[in-house]
């Protein structure tokens, strides 16, 4: 939360703005370091004066290292657990069972299942078929991200695509006074000021003159930006809101896995996502590092489905019923279309058995035949990727990468430029956009693929978070995406040879947290 302080320096009154975190979220976080120290302490302390215990801790220590160099588990995870538990004997793979991987109830599990069944019913068989016809390869794509996100391959779907944030909001607040049954909006941060106020207002307006709304923000993500008893405040309003994943205090990983997608969708025809949260900085009514540089698309169409069923599986797994509806969520409605359009979902495992973007991205890579453009706030990638971009390089594809010149997060920042040197080698062009900050994540291939969400290439976004985005094929859009990321080359600095060198020091300090990298 941010709130203002105001104090005299003689004569003068000087009025500072000072953030600080709501209570609730105080208390959580203290319980959950308390349970924490006392479920290490206990188990030291068995050790300590039970030998039996200490030798059985030893044993289960071992299995664990076993279990996690047998595992599939991508070998970059591996690295960095394996050095805590071997560094801290005992609490080392006491933390592993902690925060390894997130646990489901069963009535979590359960209420899934029940969501994901009340979804909509697609065949898109033809659709694929009609793919093969025209291009085998995008075929191949579309048939393996929707398989492992559980989405579908859409036409008659119109696409728009935003190259600001500005532009993109301007868009949905027309679009959001024009809803008639409902409005869903889903965003890792919501902040109150200029921007918020005034969707807030239409919001009001909308859910007194009976219109369904429903709003989900990150519990983590807004702990600094909304007080802790928001969804209250909206309630009051007739606006059904819930935080995601609420902040209860507990030694698990509910720290971890966060929902950082943002989508908007309005009476289930019309829909947005991308980069955009809805705070001040995202439309540059509050600098904060220069130039805040986004993007986002909007659908309208049968594809917009999918963005509802995002919606409504976050927000019913977070609600305490399960929601009933008196009008139809996925109305079939067609649109212009001229290409291909699969909006997808991604998170952690085990509710994802596969990494849904970093697939895609791979996938992507490997289909490009001229040219892979990329821009990202943050680069800090697994082996896997970084190989997959380096060879995609060396086979004499145009690839450019198009990074913060001015970073929000400074240690995120080091970490990004210690992949500089290895990528630049094999002959990735990177970039740096010189008026400001970059958010946008956008992928686009060959005239042909792109792919617009939430998607960063770091391990919170490929392994841990909750995400989405849109793939698209054959789109006119494409053609906007790939002229605005030109345009975002020309306002940016090439990295040279020059600005990669480092000291020692700093090259030590780099290594240290890219080994520790995906438990960031």
């Amino acid at each position: 939360m941010k709130r203002n302080y105001e104090y005299s320096v003689g004569n003068k009154k000087i009025v500072r703005e000072i953030t600080y975190i709501p209570g609730r979220y105080v208390l959580a976080m203290i319980v959950s370091v308390l349970e924490i120290i006392a479920i290490l302490a206990i188990v030291i302390g068995l050790c300590i004066y039970l030998p039996l215990f200490y030798l059985a801790a030893i044993i289960t220590q071992i299995c664990c290292i076993i279990h996690i160099v047998a595992s599939d588990v991508n070998p970059d995870y591996k690295i960095p657990w394996l050095i805590c538990i071997l560094i801290l004997p005992v609490i080392g793979f006491m933390l592993y069972f902690l925060f390894s991987s997130r646990k489901l109830k069963p009535k979590y599990v359960k209420r899934l299942k029940l969501l994901k069944n009340k979804s909509y019913e697609s065949d898109h068989s033809k659709i694929i078929e009609k793919m093969e016809k025209e291009n085998l390869a995008a075929a191949n794509q579309a048939r393996m991200i929707a398989k492992i996100s559980e989405s579908h391959v859409f036409i008659n779907t119109k696409v728009e695509y935003f190259p600001t944030g500005e532009s993109a909001f301007s868009s949905m607040l027309a679009d959001l006074k024009r809803a008639e049954k409902f409005i869903f909006l889903e965003y890792f941060i919501i902040e109150e000021g200029k921007l918020w106020n005034s969707i807030l207002e239409v919001l009001k307006e909308k859910a007194a003159a009976g219109v369904d709304v429903k709003v989900v923000y990150d519990d983590i993500g807004c702990m600094t930006t909304l007080p802790g008893n928001y969804s209250k405040k909206l309630k009051a309003h007739k606006i059904d809101a819930t935080p995601f994943s609420r902040l209860k205090g507990g030694a698990d990983s509910e720290f971890n896995n966060r929902n950082h997608r943002k989508i908007t969708v309005v009476d289930g025809y019309i829909g947005y996502t991308g980069g955009v949260n809805i705070a001040d900085e995202y439309v540059n009514e509050k600098v904060r590092f220069g130039y805040w540089k986004d993007n986002a698309v909007r659908l309208e169409g049968e594809a917009v489905k999918e963005l509802t069923k995002l919606f409504l599986i976050d927000y019913g797994i977070n609600v305490k019923y399960v929601p009933e509806y008196k009008y139809d969520c996925f109305p079939s409605v067609k649109a212009q279309t001229d290409g291909y359009v699969l909006p997808f979902g991604d998170g952690p495992f085990p509710l994802y058995t596969h990494r849904v973007g970093k697939s895609l991205i791979q996938n992507m890579l490997a289909s490009a035949t001229k040219y892979v453009y990329i821009t990202t706030p943050y680069l800090i990638i697994d082996n896997d990727l970084c190989q997959d971009i380096e060879n995609t390089a060396m086979r004499g594809v145009d690839v450019r990468i198009i990074l913060p010149h001015i970073p929000d997060k400074k240690l995120v920042f080091e970490m990004t430029k210690s992949f500089y040197n290895r990528l630049m080698s094999a002959g990735v062009k990177i970039y740096e956009y010189e008026p400001g900050f970059i958010h946008a994540k956008t992928y686009v291939v060959d005239d042909e693929y792109a792919m617009v969400g939430t998607i960063n290439l770091d391990y919170r976004s490929l392994v841990h978070h909750f995400e989405n985005g849109v793939w698209l094929c054959g789109c006119s859009a494409i053609k906007n995406i790939k002229a605005d990321v030109l345009d975002t080359i020309s306002k940016s600095i090439e990295v040279t040879d020059q600005m990669k060198k480092v000291g020692k020091f700093k090259r030590f300090i780099r290594a240290i947290f890219r080994v520790f990298a995906p438990l960031m």
